[in-house]
């Protein structure tokens, strides 16, 4: 007994070391890599050329799947790299490759569309293009993710495996992601990054937690009908706007009475039209909204008591209701849910750049994203990266018309992208 015992101990001490070495090894190997390729990213040559791309693109901002000009600067970029890509997938969207082309395969995703927004920020590089504008730092994302390109592709021979370099069309509202799936753009892909600027934490910093990171999100229009007159004489109509209101009220219990308080939902009317006369009771009026939610069931259930809400309501005032979730348009985001595995190894390479108070959780958010359908298919990691210099004039959230970004954030997401991807590879190799 006394001999197994001490060989079991014997084997534990044994064990141990070789793990602190191994991971110890891994460590140093990391912050070589992570130093190596931020000191690059930050030389003055590379971050003039990632300004001039960023400011580039915000000057030229385009809408969701009008992507084109947008799509032909990233083309031209990853040609002068000497980068191979598909395209066009979903419409404007293409996916580039970089490595031996063997697997494993990890990738890494930018949005590229812009807002319907006039920007009001006065500057040499303000949107070109009236009534459009960069305003959730897309443009960024893109930019960052051609640093990672240019990063890559200067280590293309230290790669044991292949990076995909996932540029996507029709985030804001349409789903993008969805198409770019559907056009195979995650064939053969093992597991995903992506990082989002975020204008409230100080550049230098990234948060994002393990598990649900962002709700769901659908929508849904309706139209109530009943039967139009004078409001002098109300008895001989069926009032729409009656029946509305009824609803709006009544939709709010979804949440309120309907869902434990530990469960998060929402439910937002973001619309109401009906009547342009002061003196007449409408014939129709209009409105919709949207709904989050953290579950496909809870997304089922909030789809099928807003339809029987509404309805409801509707015939209750002897009016008629249609109700509209647009899903052949604006197709219901999933949930964005972290894997454990991809967002640890993320988290280590964060820190490993950054330093580990650089890294914080992020509380779970009801804001939306569509990186989601991206996680629904494999392991996929997405993070925050701050933007936000208290010496800048302007430090509005996203989809202000007064959103800027620190372009300091620029080297910063194009090393963290590369660095992630490498050493993902490295750690496959070495399984």
């Amino acid at each position: 007994m006394g001999k197994h015992f001490f060989f079991f101990f014997y084997l534990l001490a044994h064990l141990l070391i070789f793990s602190s070495t191994h991971h110890g090894a891994w460590a140093l190997k990391t912050d070589s890599l992570t130093r190596e390729l931020l000191d690059s990213a930050r030389d003055a040559e590379f971050l003039g050329w990632l300004k001039r791309v960023r400011r580039k693109i915000h000057e030229y901002p385009e809408l969701s799947f009008e992507e084109h000009q947008t799509s032909q600067l990233i083309r031209t970029e990853l040609d002068s790299l000497g980068i191979e890509y598909e395209w066009p997938l979903a419409k404007t969207g293409l996916v580039a490759t970089i490595g031996s082309g063997a697997q494993p395969w990890f990738a890494l995703r930018a949005d590229m569309d812009a807002l319907p927004i006039q920007e009001l920020v006065e500057w040499e590089h303000k949107s070109k293009i009236d009534g459009k504008m960069h305003a959730c730092g897309h443009d960024a994302h893109i930019t960052m993710l051609l640093g990672a390109a240019k990063l890559l592709q200067n280590n293309r021979d230290k790669l044991r495996g292949t990076v995909k370099l996932v540029f996507q069309p029709g985030e804001e509202g349409f789903a993008g992601a969805y198409y770019m799936i559907k056009d195979g753009a995650l064939n053969g892909v093992e597991a995903i990054f992506g990082l989002h600027v975020d204008p409230k934490i100080p550049t230098g910093t990234l948060m994002s937690k393990p598990g649900p990171l962002m709700a769901g999100s659908a929508r849904f229009h309706a139209i109530i009908k009943g039967k139009g007159g004078h409001a002098a004489i109300p008895h001989k109509t069926r009032d729409p706007i009656i029946a509305l209101s009824m609803a709006i009220i009544a939709l709010q219990h979804l949440v309120s009475r309907e869902t434990d308080p530990l469960e998060s939902r929402v439910v937002s009317i973001g619309y109401v039209q009906g009547g342009e006369a002061l003196n007449v009771i409408p014939e129709t009026v209009n409105f919709g909204g949207t709904f989050r939610f953290m579950s496909s069931e809870s997304y089922s259930y909030l789809k099928q008591r807003i339809k029987e809400v509404i309805e409801t309501q509707a015939a209750v005032h002897e009016c008629s209701a249609v109700i509209d979730f647009m899903e052949d348009k604006l197709r219901p985001y999933p949930p964005t849910i972290n894997h454990p595995t991809i967002y640890e190894h993320a988290k280590r390479i964060g820190s490993s750049l950054l330093g580990e108070n650089s890294v914080k959780l992020h509380p779970m958010t009801m804001g939306a994203e569509d990186f989601s359908f991206y996680a629904e298919k494999i392991p996929a990691a997405f993070f925050m990266i701050g933007t936000r210099n208290k010496t800048m004039t302007s430090v509005k959230g996203w989809h202000s018309p007064h959103f800027v970004i620190d372009e300091d954030v620029l080297p910063i997401g194009a090393s963290m992208h590369a660095a992630v991807a490498i050493s993902y590879l490295d750690d496959r190799a070495e399984i």
